[in-house]
């Protein structure tokens, strides 16, 4: 497997990541040679085995966690929908009619947002809060909707559009405070775009469970973690893998390759140079395109602020600017001819001409029609950030408005 791999005009990390090819050919040869199914009992299959749960114990180590805490996934889509679809095997309680309320965030992922529309059907009532315009949910107006019918509160870590850090541990404060002697809500985190790029405390005592995907971090498709605090009943049912809370044969390659990046990814206090490194270029990106005309930042607050402010409140990995006058979708073809991958927002929505985060923090139709995302990874060079730049400003003299 080559790592000769050019993705110097690669600005599109958030939708996925240039795979670690080194990473990758390891987890390939271990279980070339413990091919067999990890659920045999014979020696080869308890050879398999033990490989799965040496991934998992490392997970779990990068993560901070306990390693039974952890559920190998396909992915981040399959973890989201998880803890949705674990209250259809609650017992009913409730008339047909009334069976409970999710609290969501307006900006989560469609993995979430949709999953939660299509549980309207079966009489479960879903409650959206919109962000503020920075594109931060204010934790206390979420904590607000919460009542005793609540079942599930679901808050993204890292907005995958816009970058926007949510306050994802003063929620889960919040609910350990407001329910105490009551029964209280699962609360799920979509951290998809929060492991192994920013901090992330996963075992804050008031998180059920979270989400993580391998692809978004340098590892392969097809693989991911659920992070279950305590145990929660399974509605998907067959083999008994995973403790009996996930039906499949286990994807060991996938999970050793998976450990491998979390190990080498993940932010900590011995390994956060990149990090921080990363604060001052993006600082310095969204100060350079933002005196482009026309060019606004999203959220426009974001604009000037210190790679020291901008910290506490945006990924240093995510940028979503719009450009007057130019589509989103016309930018990204033009970047594209000169090399630069770029997207208008989420892969997963590529598709449709709605953009249900913008619209939700207030932005105009006309303006998010023409927003982009840069996205950037711990690859991403000081040169090809200026060619970027370079690019954007040649495309803006294109477009006499």
């Amino acid at each position: 497997m080559s790592s000769d791999i050019d993705f110097s005009g690669y600005f599109d990390w958030a939708a996925t990541t240039p795979p670690d090819t080194a990473i990758l050919q390891d987890s390939l040869n271990r279980t070339a040679e413990c091919f067999a199914n990890p659920s045999s009992v014979h020696k080869a299959g308890l050879k398999a085995k033990e490989l799965l749960g040496e991934a998992r114990t490392r997970c779990a180590k990068a993560l901070g966690v306990a390693a039974d805490t952890l559920i190998f996934t396909s992915g981040g889509t399959e973890s989201d929908h998880w803890p949705i679809l674990s209250l259809l095997q609650r017992p009913r309680t409730k008339s047909a009619q009334q069976q409970g309320n999710i609290i969501i965030s307006a900006i989560e992922h469609p993995a979430i947002r949709e999953m939660c529309e299509s549980i309207k059907n079966l009489n479960y009532d879903i409650i959206s809060v919109k962000p503020e315009k920075n594109g931060i949910v204010d934790a206390e107006k979420m904590l607000e909707k919460v009542n005793e019918d609540t079942l599930l509160v679901c808050l993204m870590a890292v907005n995958n559009e816009t970058g926007a850090v949510q306050p994802v541990h003063q929620v889960a404060d919040g609910l350990i405070r407001r329910c105490q002697g009551k029964r209280k809500p699962k609360f799920h985190v979509d951290a998809v775009q929060a492991a192994g790029k920013i901090p992330l405390q996963l075992s804050h005592p008031g998180i059920d469970s979270a989400a993580i995907s391998a692809h978004k971090l340098r590892g392969p498709r097809g693989i991911g973690l659920l992070y279950l605090a305590k145990r929660q009943e399974s509605f998907l049912r067959g083999g008994g893998q995973e403790g009996g809370l996930r039906a499949g044969t286990e994807n060991v390659a996938g999970a050793l390759a998976l450990a491998a990046c979390l190990e080498k990814y993940v932010i900590s206090p011995n390994n956060s140079a990149r990090y921080s490194a990363q604060l001052e270029t993006t600082a310095q990106f969204v100060k350079d395109i933002s005196v482009l005309k026309g060019c606004k930042i999203i959220p426009e607050m974001r604009t000037g602020l210190s790679a020291e402010e901008s910290a506490e409140l945006f990924s240093p990995w995510i940028v979503q600017a719009s450009f007057d006058g130019i589509p989103g979708e016309v930018m990204v073809r033009a970047l594209s001819e000169k090399g630069f991958s770029i997207s208008t927002g989420s892969a997963c929505s590529a598709k449709k001409l709605s953009r249900p985060i913008l619209e939700a923090m207030g932005i105009k139709k006309e303006q998010a029609s023409t927003a982009v995302r840069f996205s950037f990874g711990a690859e991403t060079t000081a040169e090809a950030t200026n060619a970027l730049i370079q690019a954007l400003t040649e495309i803006r003299a294109l477009f006499k408005i």
